[in-house]
């Protein structure tokens, strides 16, 4: 079982910045996504990597603030997000798809495509 340990969360103001950090256990590498739920609210797609770094892609309410990006040495996957929003406050879940070909650049939007999820950290932006 593959473990997704994240890091990185807190409160900010809003036009600050975070990186969170999403490690996973073991050697494999995957392809890796970021999701997010707010309270009272479904959890949605952020941001995507491809399994080679290759693909990415980004829901249209973060494109242009936020960069993804993947330490295969570290088998670490980074979200950095600047100039943060009232509306980006949500627990941040990172997840991996295990089913990607090494030197795959597909990126996955939908959460029933990724197999592993970490437990979330939370982003709180203020007013």
């Amino acid at each position: 079982q593959v473990q997704l340990v994240e890091s990185g969360g807190g409160l900010v103001q809003a036009g600050g910045s975070l990186r969170l950090s999403c490690a996973a256990s073991g050697r494999t590498s995957y392809a890796m996504g970021w999701f997010r739920q707010a309270p009272g609210k479904e959890r949605e797609y952020v941001a995507g990597i491809s399994r080679s770094g290759g693909g990415i892609y980004y829901h249209d309410s973060v494109r242009g603030r936020f960069t993804i990006s993947r330490d295969s040495a570290k088998n670490t996957a980074y979200l950095q997000m600047n100039t943060l929003k009232p509306e980006d406050t949500a627990v941040y879940y990172c997840a991996a798809d295990r089913h990607r070909p090494d030197h795959s650049d597909y990126v996955g939007v939908l959460a029933v495509q990724f197999d592993y999820w970490g437990q979330g950290t939370q982003v709180t932006v203020s007013a």
